[in-house]
């Protein structure tokens, strides 16, 4: 398969793992980024999807945009790439407070990024759901024929409220 993806020029660059200590190693890497950026400093964190054959070019064009947008960030994209969706992290600049800088910046940050997906044709939530950090987004940014189906299911499984009560619908 493999082989195949690289005939086609679906791949330029690949790393397979020979034995089940490199596949340790390789999960390793991919498990440590997010220690990782928490040593580095604070940052705000998007679990957020566009269509897998986007996905590089979209990569491309929203770090710099960012980084630009946003100076002395670092913008980082990893994990599930190849299905769809990313964690996309933007790093705080050096010596930030955490909780003004995630109040102010980050927050005007995130949006940009959601406005960015949704440009796109992607979603502000991929494997981690919507929550209550991104229930004013999905509101401002989706579309309010879907956002009162989801209401209407919400209200014929739950019609007390009692489940999950102030959340996203």
């Amino acid at each position: 398969m493999m082989a195949r993806a690289f005939d086609q020029g679906l791949v330029e660059d690949a790393a397979i793992a020979a034995s089940e200590a490199q596949a340790e190693a390789m999960w390793l890497i991919r498990e440590s980024i997010a220690p990782a950026e928490r040593a580095r400093g604070t940052a705000v964190q998007h679990d957020i999807s566009v269509a897998v054959e986007k996905m590089p070019e979209f990569v491309d064009a929203i770090v710099p945009e960012i980084e630009a947008a946003w100076p002395g960030t670092q913008a980082v994209a990893f994990g599930h790439l190849g299905d769809g969706n990313v964690h996309f992290h933007v790093l705080a600049p050096d010596g930030a407070d955490e909780a003004g800088w995630h109040e102010g910046e980050g927050k005007a940050i995130s949006g940009q990024v959601y406005d960015m997906v949704v440009d796109w044709g992607g979603s502000i939530s991929a494997e981690h759901g919507i929550g209550q950090l991104k229930r004013d987004d999905l509101h401002r940014l989706n579309d309010p024929v879907s956002l009162a189906m989801m209401a209407r299911v919400k209200q014929a499984l739950d019609p007390a409220g009692l489940l999950n009560p102030g959340k996203l619908v």
